[in-house]
């Protein structure tokens, strides 16, 4: 055994050359990851909301293992818990990884900037310190020596710009008197060859095994020359009774070579507490290449005393910790991420913070999975078009296509507002080309898709040329459709809605119209499909007393059948025919005041995520003015069938209309002809001006109402 150990079972260390000296501790620094911030904002916005509460957090540091540069404490991702509420620790994760080291912190993370600012200080510092110094009292430190490392940060996180401040503090309690030094080797002058290579054994084995790894202090027992053993610090009696020699130990993340790192503080007091010690001598360790070094490893003896009033419980000491900033002044640090991120996933976060923020207090409920996973099919791209496809990105919508057959003309851009003038050069590009690519331009997230077709229509005429183009026409529009789930009816003509409403009807999907007049307007939803159809997500729907079962449903069939909402074309007595021939030029265009087209696309939008909120979706009943939705669940309020509105008025009105067994388009007759017979009824309903007429019955009906005579009496 070398002369350096004294006969009391600690190192008396001989002076140095220049006598004793006071013991500088190297301060710990923090290296806050990326994902960290990232994962922090993620739970500010779906979990925390307006809390101020403070989280839980895991730090992790490690020995040093590059001579050159010391390792500091890092937050990851993981030191974040996924659920605050549960309370799980991160650090059971981590548990048996070597290069992680978890210990314990806080983290107080402001709403604003001036509240960060405003923050007392002082009052959380102090908190932080109480804690360790009644760890260490309490003996909860020899079950978990990592509290010794507890540690805080302050923070406060501009989503609106990435930009994140913070400020670390690792609370150290401050001996007074301080300790000093009587001597400092690096280990390999302090032991023999063979007592060295028995503490790097005993070392390597308590690094590998995962009880032992994460834990960052521990006592180094030699036994003899060739057995050392490294214990827990609840093993200090035993040490003592074994015999031998016993050092203290700590990983150490500091490389300097002539002081050790922060953590020593508060384990020197600790043993002065707890053990009482007058001297000491503590083991540095330090790594290299991934196992013990004895070049970097320092041995250090020390001399301590028992600063006056720390056998009092009740007197919390002095601590110092606060971290300095990258000036190297107190204060804190500012990291601005928006740099780092990529274009479109910073793109995607700015898009959904505002709605994120509506479930922080005015709209808990809104459910933002719904919508960013409902595919929207826009009939129609032009003035409705471009403002309903830009509200629904607004709300979250992430899927959208757009169906149109025409180009951008000059005139289009000032009204409809995903053009520009570039897009009508060259005879204009395609509508749907144009504004799906515009929608990616304005919001990267956005899966657009541009389909260019027409729409077959009643009254516009089949000829055996075009037979082929108009079949093919039909099963594209009846593709689409079965392939999305809310279809918007925005197109210029009566009849182009004709079809889309159809085919509505018989996949029961959430169909959506807008139309204009000069100064009118009209948003309506349309009823559900014929019959009711119970599928997989019917037993999910709700009733006022909770869950509707299975039969519930089938038993209400009939009432809802009776009951259906309208569709656009129920309340006509004729057949949409070609409305295009033989108009002057204001009549083929769709002349409206400019402000008309954003508040219909507006109200029609708003309509749809009303509908995606209800319980019952599309079989939702209609709401009308005046309506209590207190007691019921409808967390964006009422839940209309139409909206006609009068510019002109400044006017608004709710009307509810059930559906009509006339019906031209959603009929039960005329949606089980087409069932029947498919592209056949359509080719024939668009050939033959009457055939809807007669079928349903509305030729008759108004044959009747000619020969029908009213005596007025006087």
């Amino acid at each position: 055994m070398a002369s350096f150990f004294g006969n009391e079972g600690f190192a008396v260390g001989g002076s140095s050359s220049s006598g004793h000296s006071i013991l500088q501790f190297s301060p710990l620094q923090s290296t806050v990851d990326e994902g960290f911030w990232r994962k922090l904002a993620d739970l500010k916005l779906e979990v925390l909301g307006i809390s101020e509460n403070p989280l839980e957090v895991t730090g992790f540091y490690a020995p040093m293992f590059h001579e050159q540069v010391s390792n500091h404490l890092k937050l990851l991702s993981e030191s974040l818990q996924p659920d605050p509420g549960r309370g799980t620790s991160v650090s059971i994760k981590f548990s048996g990884n070597r290069n992680l080291c978890p210990v314990p912190g806080i983290l107080y993370n402001m709403n604003t900037l001036d509240t960060f600012k405003a923050l007392d200080r002082r009052a959380l510092f102090n908190l932080e310190v109480q804690k360790i110094w009644e760890d260490i009292h309490s003996g909860k430190v020899e079950e978990d020596s990592s509290l010794l490392c507890r540690f805080f940060l302050i923070s406060y996180a501009d989503l609106k710009k990435w930009n994140f401040y913070y400020w670390f503090a690792f609370p150290a309690l401050v001996l007074e008197p301080p300790a000093m030094l009587t001597d400092l080797r690096r280990a390999s002058e302090v032991f023999s060859i063979e007592e060295g290579t028995a503490l790097l054994a005993a070392c390597n084995e308590w690094r590998q095994s995962t009880s032992t790894a994460g834990v960052p202090f521990f006592l180094v027992h030699i036994i003899s020359n060739v057995v050392v053993r490294l214990r827990p610090l609840r093993d200090w009696e035993a040490c003592q009774q074994e015999g031998g020699k016993v050092l203290l130990g700590f990983y150490d993340p500091c490389h300097l070579p002539a002081n050790p790192g922060w953590p020593l503080r508060n384990f020197l007091a600790f043993a002065v507490v707890r053990w009482g010690l007058e001297r000491a001598t503590v083991l540095c360790y330090r790594e290299k290449g991934g196992f013990g070094d004895l070049q970097q490893c320092l041995v250090v003896d020390i001399l301590v005393s028992t600063p006056p009033g720390w056998s009092n419980h009740e007197l919390v000491p002095k601590a110092v910790g606060w971290e300095l900033n990258s000036h190297g002044k107190l204060g804190p640090r500012l990291i601005n991420l928006a740099t780092e991120m990529d274009p479109k996933r910073l793109a995607i976060s700015a898009a959904d913070l505002n709605l994120k923020l509506m479930r922080w207090r005015a709209l808990p409920s809104l459910d933002l999975k719904c919508l960013s996973s409902t595919k929207c099919l826009l009939l129609g791209a032009g003035t409705l078009g471009c403002q309903v496809a830009r509200n629904l990105m607004a709300w979250g919508v992430r899927h959208i296509t757009l169906v149109d057959r025409g180009h951008v003309a000059m005139s289009n851009p000032l009204r409809q507002s995903l053009y520009t003038h570039d897009d009508c050069l060259n005879g204009g590009k395609l509508k749907v080309n144009a504004a799906a690519e515009n929608l990616k331009c304005i919001f990267p997230g956005v899966e657009a898709e541009g389909v260019s077709m027409t729409i077959p229509m009643p009254g516009h005429f089949v000829t055996a040329d075009e037979l082929s183009n108009i079949m093919k026409d039909c099963m594209q529009l009846k593709d689409l459709i079965d392939s999305h789930d809310v279809i918007f009816l925005l197109t210029d003509t009566r009849e182009s809605r004709w079809l889309p409403t159809l085919l509505c009807a018989d996949a029961n999907k959430v169909a959506i119209t807008a139309a204009l007049g000069f100064d009118t307007f009209l948003v309506m939803r349309h009823g559900a499909g014929v019959g009711l159809s119970i599928d997989t997500d019917a037993p999910k729907m709700l009733g006022q007393d909770g869950p509707l079962e299975f039969e519930d449903l089938a038993a209400s069939a009939s009432e809802r059948r009776e009951k259906r909402l309208g569709c656009y074309f129920c309340s006509d007595v004729v057949a949409p025919v070609d409305s295009t021939r033989n108009l002057t030029l204001d009549q083929q265009c769709t002349v409206t005041r400019p402000g008309l087209a954003p508040i219909a696309a507006a109200l029609a939008v708003e309509l749809t995520v009303s509908i995606l909120h209800h319980p019952l979706r599309i079989n939702a009943p209609a709401d009308e003015a005046g309506f209590d939705d207190s007691s019921v669940e409808q967390p964006l309020g009422i839940l209309p069938h139409q909206i006609r509105g009068d510019i002109a008025h400044f006017s608004q009105m709710l009307i509810k209309g059930y559906a009509s067994k006339r019906c031209i388009a959603c009929a039960e007759t005329i949606v089980s002809e087409y069932r029947t017979r498919g592209i056949d009824f359509v080719l024939e309903a668009i050939n033959q001006p009457t055939y809807l007429e007669d079928l349903t019955g509305l030729t008759e009906l108004m044959n009747l109402a000619k020969h029908f005579n009213l005596d007025w009496e006087d």
